[in-house]
């Protein structure tokens, strides 16, 4: 169980939370809500305890599985597999048991391959009573569950793409979470921010099967409004303009009527109470003229204003980002070629052969299994790494935008205004600070580290970067995810009027659309077709 009282969350000196009690019990499924910003993620992490609360009391008796938008896992040459079984320390005996199997067979001493014998009975009796053989099925079952394939499994982390080691941890967090314990259920609490990222269609749907079977608590952040629907069974709303929780003990569909009809009753009473403390101000400052009437004009006066103060604030709408990519600088007709690229990581060939010609104001979009190597071909587009074969050539006029999914465009140690600054330091300071205010960043919040931002506002720091650069090829590797519906649609529209050349990768079929794409790629061949809608069914499923 998680518990709290009297929590205060602060974003530097901007509260998100204030003097809030809240409680995470098994069998609670709750689906943390609010806009962009709001603080869902800081409370999230706040919760694992992988943040400090400004105020307040916290306190956990439940072992906790936590999701990051944003993974940082520590040692990057361990193999997928043995992270995820990590999570119920198999990992280490599997190795030892190895080790042991090699020395009983190159063993000649007889009396040393009888040690090791020993050694490797006592290794498989541990093994057993972890659940063994059985729990390594068990966890080859929720990677291929989450589009994770053997081959992948037996990799380094460090050769993956980072929605692989993505999908890596959170395989690894249910596996934890398919432990069942005294009870014969799994009492773990699961605080998971945004988990469909990066999965395809299939794997959504096994997620949300598996979430509604967990017996222990859930805490999930997720613009995926189907599995908020099918999971949740209660709602926290984060309010930004009170900084306070609402909860709402109801699944999804009951929560957003309540929500509408709160929203109703609130504005209702507000114009209500704003008449007669009106007509109240009006009567005390006739009153207010007669000096034998001056107290009773000032009793009225205060009455007004208690009427208003006691009021429930009514929801401000959610400011959303302006965001509009900018006219594209002048370039040749093909400013981008690549051809006959290739990449691998040690023995594994990601893809082979693939050439492309990106040419003015061409919108492309590329297409492959997870894992086929779609944020790799982006990279070398790009230049941030560099292929084993084939060459890139930059054509005339060529300025490249790149939006990373990872966001690791953003350096997260600097601030906002520094990161900005970075991006486009040819640009006049009020312009930026303009530029920023437009994707809300403003005040204080210029100075806090990037690092600290939820993952909709890395999300719209890395989109401002972009919109400053006056780039004529975008290539953009999922930029819609984290973001809320609002701030979704406003990337689709700036997608749809954008006149520059896109190279798009996505599993958000609206995306596609918006871009109206000429030309796929798919991966891992590197086959070139025309566009045609028979492929957006491929979006979610790839």
């Amino acid at each position: 169980m998680i518990s709290a009282s009297g929590l205060e969350l602060r974003a530097g000196s901007r509260i998100l939370l204030s003097d809030t009690a809240l409680r995470v019990q098994p069998g609670d499924r709750i689906g943390l809500v609010g806009r962009n910003g709001a603080g869902k993620t800081t409370t999230l992490k706040v919760l694992a305890g992988e943040g400090e609360p400004y105020a307040g009391e916290l306190r956990r008796s439940s072992a906790l599985g936590y999701l990051p938008q944003d993974p940082r896992e520590g040692d990057l040459s361990v193999t997928a597999k043995d992270r995820v079984l990590s999570a119920r320390g198999l990992d280490q005996i599997a190795r030892d048991m190895e080790k042991v199997q090699l020395a009983m067979a190159e063993l000649a001493d007889d009396a040393e391959r009888d040690k090791a014998v020993r050694r490797y009975g006592k290794l498989e009796e541990r093994f057993a009573s972890l659940g063994g053989y059985a729990a390594e099925s068990e966890a080859a079952r929720i990677c291929t569950n989450l589009g994770l394939e053997d081959r992948v499994l037996g990799q380094p982390l460090r050769t993956l793409s980072g929605g692989q080691r993505r999908r890596v941890e959170l395989s690894r967090i249910l596996f934890a979470a398919s432990e069942a314990g005294a009870s014969g259920k799994s009492n773990r609490i699961l605080l998971l921010d945004e988990p469909t990222n990066h999965l395809d269609a299939d794997s959504i749907s096994w997620l949300r099967g598996f979430l509604k079977q967990h017996a222990g608590g859930l805490v999930v952040i997720s613009h995926d409004v189907e599995l908020l629907d099918e999971v949740v069974n209660k709602v926290w709303f984060l309010d930004a303009t009170r900084a306070e929780l609402d909860v709402y003990n109801m699944n999804w569909r009951r929560y957003q009527d309540a929500r509408a009809t709160d929203e109703k009753r609130r504005r209702r009473e507000r114009a209500n109470a704003e008449k007669k403390a009106s007509a109240l101000q009006a009567q005390a400052a006739k009153l207010g003229a007669k000096a034998t009437k001056a107290v009773a004009a000032k009793n009225m006066a205060r009455r007004a204003d208690e009427m208003l103060a006691n009021l429930d604030e009514t929801r401000q709408a959610d400011k959303v980002a302006k965001i509009s990519f900018p006219a594209p600088a002048s370039c040749g007709k093909t400013p981008l070629t690549a051809s006959g690229l290739s990449k691998s990581y040690g023995s594994l060939e990601i893809f082979t052969g693939v050439d492309l010609a990106i040419d003015r104001g061409s919108k492309v979009v590329v297409l492959g299994l997870n894992g086929a190597g779609k944020t790799t071909l982006l990279r070398l587009l790009g230049g941030m790494e560099q292929p084993d074969t084939g060459e890139r050539v930059l054509g005339h006029g060529l300025r490249l935008g790149y939006y990373a999914q990872e966001h690791e465009t953003l350096d997260h140690d600097r601030s906002v205004w520094e990161n900005i600054r970075g991006l486009a330091p040819d640009t006049g300071e009020q312009e930026l600070r303009t530029l920023l205010g437009t994707f809300l960043f403003t005040g204080e919040q210029l100075d806090q580290p990037a690092g600290t931002l939820s993952g909709g506002e890395k999300t719209r720091l890395a989109l401002a970067g972009l919109v400053s650069s006056a780039a004529n090829v975008l290539l953009l590797d999922e930029p819609t995810n984290n973001l809320d519906p609002a701030s979704r649609e406003q990337v689709l529209d700036a997608l749809r009027s954008y006149t520059g050349a896109v190279v798009l990768v996505t599993h958000d079929p609206g995306a596609v659309e918006a871009l109206e794409p000429e030309r796929v790629i798919l991966l891992p061949d590197g086959t070139e077709d025309h566009w045609s809608d028979e492929y957006l069914e491929l979006v979610q499923l790839a």
